[in-house]
Parts: structure tokens; sequence; C-alpha cells
């Protein structure tokens, strides 16, 4: 059975992991989380939710203005064939939480194994960063190292990845 937030605010508790957590309407997007959490002190996230041609699930969480061409992705996570974005049915099965609540600790609903877990590097280096706790009514704002922990005490194991820097003259994955 698929935690509630209130679960998972309490395991969080439970393990020690010190979080500030903030209400607000509805976002089912990164521009309208913006408009209302953008004030936010922290590195705001953006969360995709993908399989590939071997139904392989990857949950990817990188800064809120990346830009990701699926193509090129493909390589970074490993995928095997076509990548493409989970159904909806997908993501409830999966990750217990419905479209515009996806964050990485929607893993926590995840069996083990079932949902490769995929973080962007420099989202780890921030002071804090700012997920839904399994609904998009709300925020939570907490230390990179204590999501990655809470993770992996839950059996995940969370890789990192690095977008190419067009300023650096690599080539761009991240361009639509």
């Amino acid at each position: 059975m698929a935690l509630t937030p209130d679960d998972l605010l309490t395991r969080l508790r439970a393990r020690g992991i010190a979080y500030k957590l903030y209400e607000h309407p509805p976002v089912l997007t990164v521009e309208a989380m913006m408009a209302v959490c953008g004030d936010i002190a922290g590195a705001h996230t953006k969360n995709l939710f993908l399989r590939d041609g071997k139904k392989t699930y990857f949950l990817v969480t990188l800064h809120h203005d990346a830009q990701v061409d699926l193509k090129a992705f493909r390589a970074l996570l490993g995928a095997r064939g076509g990548l493409s974005f989970a159904s909806a049915e997908a993501l409830r099965e999966q990750l217990g939480v419905e479209s515009g609540a996806v964050s990485p600790l929607a893993a926590l609903n995840a069996e083990p194994g079932g949902v490769r877990v995929f973080i962007q590097d420099s989202l780890l280096e921030e002071a804090r960063i700012n997920v839904h706790p399994l609904v998009s009514t709300r925020t939570l704002n907490l230390v990179p190292a204590d999501l990655v922990q809470a993770l992996r005490e839950a059996g995940h194991a969370p890789e990192t990845f690095a977008l190419p820097d067009p300023a650096r003259g690599e080539a761009d994955a991240s361009a639509a």
C-alpha cells in the first residue's frame, strides 16, 4: 500500500530528517510551481517519470529550468530502445502518485529496483532542495543528502548524472 503524504512526513521525522513544509494551491506544472513557490529558498526541481522500450522505469529529478531532449537523454540513463513519458496508470501503479505530484520521494512507494532513480548531480551540491511530498499541494524543503539517505534506507540506489555544459563547448543533451 502506498504511503500517504502524512505517512511520508512521519517516516522522515522518525529517521531524524529535518525539513520545512510549505502548503500551497495545487501546482501541476513547473511554471505553476514557480509562480506559487518560487520564493521558497533552495533549488526547485522538475521530475520526469519515464520508461524505455524494455519497460524499465526511470524517475529523474533535475533543476526546474533544465531542458531535456529525450533522444539525447536516453544515453545518460542507459535506456534501451525508445524513451518516453510513462502513462498516468504506470505512475499510479509504480509510484502511487498522480501527475503533478512526482518527486524523488515517490520512489519510496516503489519496490526497490522497480524504478531507477536519477538525480542531477548539481542538485546534490545545493544547500537545500524543494520536492513534493507525494502531493502537488505541499512542498518540502530539505538537505539533498537527507533526500538521498531516505531513498537509500528504502532500498533505492539513486544515480547521479550531469547534463553537458554548452558554455564549455560540450554538446547540449538538454536542448529541446
